[in-house]
């Protein structure tokens, strides 16, 4: 018998989120223009993936979602995918 898939955890609050994005964010790659990169399962653990994206919309950065991973570049500059 497989096991029970568990329900999906509801929004998290901001007051919850905050901190762990303004860790994230205040990171020295962060504050440099550089990439960070989070795994999507922890992401969705520690603040949810709405919240997540609304940050990186809120500040204007690019975001990608590969390999189970997602990957920020801290930048507002234009951004190409070249292959």
């Amino acid at each position: 018998m497989r096991p029970a898939i568990p329900p999906p955890r509801p929004a998290f609050p901001a007051t919850t989120a905050a901190p762990w994005l303004a860790k994230l964010f205040g990171s020295r790659s962060a504050q440099s223009g550089g990439v960070v990169r989070r795994s999507t399962a922890w992401v969705e653990r520690e603040v949810g993936r709405a919240a997540f994206v609304a940050e990186v919309r809120r500040r204007g950065f690019h975001l990608l979602e590969t390999g189970g991973q997602f990957v920020v570049i801290c930048h507002r500059g234009s951004l190409r995918v070249v292959c």
